[in-house]
């Protein structure tokens, strides 16, 4: 999103204070734009959105007179009563209601401190929701054709729309044609002039006088047929469209819908999977999506089915994994794929799966992949005591630093565990 002010710049405005001005409009805009998806219904997420930010925010700091201290002499154009040296009592600390908010208030009309309304489109929406996320750690590893093109400058052509001209280019081929052809410079012309103008004031030298008007005349009619700019002369950058090399990204989303899973942690594994798809498809247009679903089996089901077509049963994460496995064999090898996995649960498995999905994890899964996100959901009751899969999980996150686990328990602490799993940070090898 690019904040534009068109305001005129006049005398007494310092540009550096504009900047800071837009910077810390964006940064409110950013603020208030969260707020308004956190207690948001899963389908507002990428909407367009409406966001009103106060007014103070928006002030620059600015020198202004004070009347109510201080000696001044002032008479007014127009004046009729009054003359210099007249002294006229100041009013009294406060006897005038003003403007703004203190103004509203005093007239009884309540707090009328002003707020300035935006109404952001999807595209500013989430430029604002998602400018300083990233996935981490993504690498070329393959170099592959993309849907994206970017132009490059490809020399220079004789034919093109004006915005290409090149005009230092244009300008040094009319200066060697002009030179080549030897058109008459503007500063010989005005001396031959003068020159004539001398002789024809002093009547000397008549047959000079004849000779400097010919060769005068002779060359008017070669700057006519030697123009100062002539097509020929004329040069116009040139662009090709290049397609630009990307890397290959799939993001892989796991989640626990089994019976133990409530509806409302079931509406935090789904929140948290929307508002991580919206970011792919953002920023993102190479990442591809697969959506994995399990209870006591797992099955690939496409993003509608995911998110809206709900199943209960019993629960065995490692059917899950496996369907996992299975699908990156088939279609997303290692060696030209990045793999990202982000897993939702409440934690709950049965105890004879929980080793069996320690070992396929930390066998399998993580040296393959660049980054696996684990998200456990429970109520809105503080969590008592660690599951199984969380204390297996987070002991192979100690030897497996792409492994990252985190708690949520309420709506309002999607977002935050959102930033902290996929804010930007430096490359690892």
């Amino acid at each position: 999103m690019h904040i534009i002010d068109r305001r005129p710049n006049p005398r007494g405005k310092s540009l550096a204070n504009r900047r800071r001005l837009l910077k810390r409009t964006r940064a409110v805009l950013t603020r208030a734009a969260r707020e308004a998806i956190a207690e948001g219904k899963i389908g507002d997420i990428g909407k367009d959105e409406t966001v009103s930010i106060p007014a103070d925010t928006l002030h620059e700091p600015s020198f202004h007179s004070v009347f109510t201290a201080g000696s001044r002499s002032v008479v007014l154009p127009g004046n009729r009563e009054f003359s210099t040296g007249d002294q006229l009592p100041r009013p009294p600390g406060g006897g005038g209601a003003g403007q703004g908010a203190g103004a509203g208030a005093n007239a009884g009309l309540g707090n009328s401190e002003d707020a300035f309304r935006f109404v952001l489109t999807r595209d500013e929406f989430l430029d604002l929701f998602f400018e300083d996320l990233e996935l981490p750690d993504l690498v070329k590893r393959q170099i592959v054709d993309t849907e994206t093109s970017t132009p490059v400058r490809s020399g220079l052509s004789t034919d093109g729309s004006p915005p290409m001209l090149d005009l230092t280019r244009t300008m040094r081929r009319s200066m060697a044609r002009r030179i080549g052809l030897q058109r008459p410079k503007p500063a010989a012309m005005q001396t031959l002039r003068d020159e004539i103008v001398a002789l024809q004031a002093s009547g000397d030298e008549p047959e000079r006088l004849e000779q400097l008007l010919e060769d005068e005349a002779a060359a008017r009619r070669r700057m006519a047929l030697i123009p100062w700019i002539d097509p020929i002369d004329l040069r116009y950058r040139r662009f090709s469209l290049m397609k630009k090399p990307s890397a290959r990204a799939v993001m892989f989303c796991l989640m626990d819908v089994s019976g133990s899973m409530t509806e409302s942690m079931k509406d935090l594994a789904k929140r948290f999977f929307l508002l991580l798809h919206v970011f792919l498809e953002r920023r993102y247009r190479q990442v591809e999506l697969v959506f994995i679903r399990h209870t006591d089996n797992a099955e690939e089901v496409e993003e509608e089915t995911f998110f809206t077509d709900p199943r209960t049963g019993g629960t065995i994460i490692s059917s899950a994994l496996n369907e996992f496995t299975r699908i990156q064999r088939e279609r997303y090898p290692a060696d030209s794929w990045n793999i990202y996995v982000a897993q939702a649960s409440d934690g709950d498995n049965y105890s004879d799966d929980t080793a069996r999905v320690t070992g396929i994890l930390e066998a399998e899964i993580l040296p393959l992949v660049q980054y696996f996100a684990y998200i456990e959901v429970a109520s809105g009751m503080v969590i008592s005591g660690e599951s199984d899969i969380w204390r297996n999980y987070r002991a192979v996150a100690q030897r497996h630093p792409q492994l990252v686990l985190r708690r949520v328990r309420e709506r309002r602490e999607i977002f935050p565990v959102f930033r902290e799993l996929f804010g930007k940070r430096p490359a690892t090898a």
